[in-house]
């Protein structure tokens, strides 16, 4: 077994142009059904369509068809179109997140709120823009979810076998929501205790970005309980180690990598499994300035400097690191637990090098 392949496991097999174009005639027809309801809507399928085709590395509709591949699922453009509706629950979280978080960008573009808000003032309507800007992200973040059923359920699948998706589709956006209330809880808490900030990725990300996409691809091909079992022993690791990631990123990361400014996970006062070990490893002072400047919206670039510095001196950083590494292991090793089809098996392995290794 070989790792890193020339092509990403995301383009083999045509994968990304084929979720984009099953999402983007989804979304012609949305937009069709939205203007003819009223004009005003359009500025709703505009939002749509640049957040959902505009960016995204299709992560989970691609561990779900490699996770339906290895399981010996025949390849085919109905299976493809229902799992590009993963990026609508993705699109769904993302937005209310921007907003909960109150970040400023997303992908390198203002997030949707600020969008919205923007709109309220540029055309001086009555009212808080902010306010507008708020719930216009709020309801499209909804219709978002909405249509991740709809074009799961449209996707031209044999009942029976969307029935056996159903339970995993419906289990992935639960757990994703208490995932996301238990995030802005430990915040408002200031719970910085390593067990918690694990609980909190496990749910609010790693689960539905890698363990749950798979088991929706091995629902769809009636995979063995062999396999089921198998892909969760790689996917709950592969998908901490993938928080992991984001989690270095949102603090060490490039702008012009992550598409948010740098330092948004300390200004927001993010519990991380970094901030985490962080706060456990550092001096009694150096905690204190590191608990003070955590969740200060009007950090500047100094402070966060500084408390990049703290965070990379208490050994905080090299050990997120190395659980990176050892969880990714942990999941590479499941995949030779049970006898999956070689393409996808290879596949699998590539994603999880793409996933955990992304450049800061």
């Amino acid at each position: 077994m070989t790792y890193a392949a020339p092509v990403s496991p995301v383009d083999r097999a045509g994968l990304r142009q084929r979720v984009n174009k099953a999402l983007a005639d989804f979304l012609v027809t949305r937009r069709a059904w939205m203007t003819d309801v009223d004009a005003a809507l359009a500025p709703l399928a505009d939002a749509v369509e640049a957040f959902v085709l505009g960016g995204g590395k299709r992560l989970r509709p691609a561990f779900a068809y490699w996770g339906y591949r290895g399981a010996g699922g025949v390849d085919s453009e109905h299976v493809t179109t229902a799992l590009a509706s993963l990026e609508f629950v993705q699109a769904s979280a993302l937005i209310h997140d921007d907003l909960i978080d109150r970040s400023d960008t997303r992908r390198g573009e203002p997030a949707v709120h600020l969008r919205f808000a923007a709109r309220h003032r540029s055309a001086d309507w009555d009212g808080d823009a902010d306010g507008f800007g708020a719930a216009a992200a709020i309801l499209l973040g909804d219709l978002c979810l909405v249509w991740s059923d709809e074009l799961l359920h449209s996707a031209g699948l044999d009942p029976r076998t969307i029935a056996r998706a159903r339970p995993v589709f419906d289990q992935m956006r639960t757990e994703v929501t208490v995932g996301q209330y238990l995030d802005v809880l430990t915040q408002a808490t200031g719970d910085t205790s390593v067990e918690r900030a694990g609980k909190v990725a496990r749910y609010k990300s790693a689960k539905y970005t890698v363990e749950r996409p798979l088991l929706l691809g091995a629902a769809l091909a009636d995979a063995t309980p062999e396999v089921h079992a198998a892909y969760s022993a790689y996917g709950l690791p592969l998908g901490e180690a993938f928080q992991l990631r984001d989690d270095v990123l949102g603090i060490f990361g490039d702008p012009a990598q992550t598409g948010k400014p740098a330092g948004d996970d300390l200004r927001e006062g993010k519990r991380t499994y970094l901030v985490a070990a962080a706060v456990e490893m550092v001096g009694t002072a150096d905690r204190e300035v590191l608990l003070e400047g955590l969740g200060d919206a009007d950090l500047d670039d100094a402070g966060v400097a500084r408390l990049r510095e703290l965070i990379g001196a208490s050994g905080a950083l090299g050990r997120a690191e190395q659980r990176i590494q050892k969880l990714t292991d942990t999941a590479l090793a499941a995949l030779s637990t049970v006898d999956l089809d070689t393409e996808a098996h290879q596949a699998l392995a590539d994603l999880a090098i793409a996933a955990t290794r992304r450049p800061a």
